[in-house]
């Protein structure tokens, strides 16, 4: 009898004090409130600004208003030549800032040897993505404008916005290239493979959902970005009259063209703008969800 209640009490006290057991304190129920009341708060706070835009944008956002470009010969009002403008932008900024981004992840996480070298380059990335966005246009104006002689263009734009993205791009893929098992390269380089058949044909894909993730959000800062091509693309909003003369001529931008909405006090119009802008984000970081759950259920596969 004694021992029956002794290892009831034993078992009391095991329960009291293990996990199940314990009570809730009033300041962990006071925190969680808290943080659901926060996350609450973000949550409403985007749904206010996106509702509040396409409220006020939508019903300026029409077919004409897509299609054509303003003219005042022609009579026409519309933002097709920054759109355009916005696609030469991205792509031609993606063509140079993606090998090198990616190049130089790949020599910091399978080349060099850590060490001052590697820890000054790491550090510069870190540095390169703090500097404001406006620091950059003055040095993309004075440089790629007037040193090298570019001027008011899409490519001046497209080559300050190279350096902008650079360390993200190089930040993600070092990240991605990090989450690959060594068991990978150890297998590979045992079988007689060469370091960089290994990198091409395991590591880079291995590491693709990340990479992926990293370019498609630069895609997102380059279509956001007002400050830097104010100084460097200018503003026009002509559509191009040659595929590759239209590189070195001035283009405005959907942020520059909202910019300026706004400074003629044409609300309606920027708010317009505002929605396509804000219907191409959410496309982007759909397309960055979707890729990487993609590759990553092809990895597991």
């Amino acid at each position: 009898m004694t021992n029956d209640i002794a290892v009831r009490v034993h078992e009391e006290s095991v329960v009291r004090d293990s996990i199940y057991g314990k009570r809730v304190r009033g300041l962990d129920m006071f925190l969680t409130v808290v943080i659901y009341i926060c996350a609450g708060f973000s949550i409403l706070l985007l749904a206010g600004i996106m509702g509040y835009v396409f409220v006020r944008g939508i019903p300026h956002v029409t077919w004409a208003f897509l299609s054509t470009a303003s003219s005042a010969t022609k009579g026409t009002f519309g933002i097709l030549g920054n759109i355009i403008n916005t696609l030469y932008i991205v792509i031609i900024t993606l063509l140079m800032a993606t090998p090198l981004g990616i190049g130089s992840a790949v020599y910091l996480n399978e080349y060099a040897k850590p060490g001052k070298v590697v820890r000054m380059i790491e550090f510069t990335t870190e540095t390169l993505s703090g500097i404001p966005s406006i620091i950059f246009g003055l040095f993309g104006m004075v440089f790629f404008g007037n040193a090298l002689g570019l001027g008011y263009s899409i490519l001046t734009g497209a080559l300050t916005l190279t350096i902008m993205i650079l360390p993200l791009i190089t930040r993600t893929t070092q990240e991605a290239l990090k989450t690959v098992p060594d068991s990978y390269r150890h297998g590979a380089l045992g079988i007689g493979a060469t370091k960089w058949y290994m990198i091409r044909t395991i590591l880079l894909p291995s590491a693709m959902p990340g990479i992926l993730t990293g370019v498609i959000l630069a895609i997102g800062r380059i279509v956001g970005e007002s400050a830097a091509l104010l100084f460097t693309a200018g503003s026009g909003y002509y559509l191009p009259k040659n595929l590759f003369s239209k590189i070195f001529e001035s283009g405005g931008t959907l942020t520059i063209q909202l910019y300026l909405f706004m400074q003629k006090a044409k609300y309606n119009e920027a708010f317009g703008v505002a929605v396509v802008l804000l219907v191409i984000v959410l496309g982007i970081n759909g397309l960055a969800k979707y890729m990487s759950r993609r590759f990553n259920v092809e990895a597991g596969a």
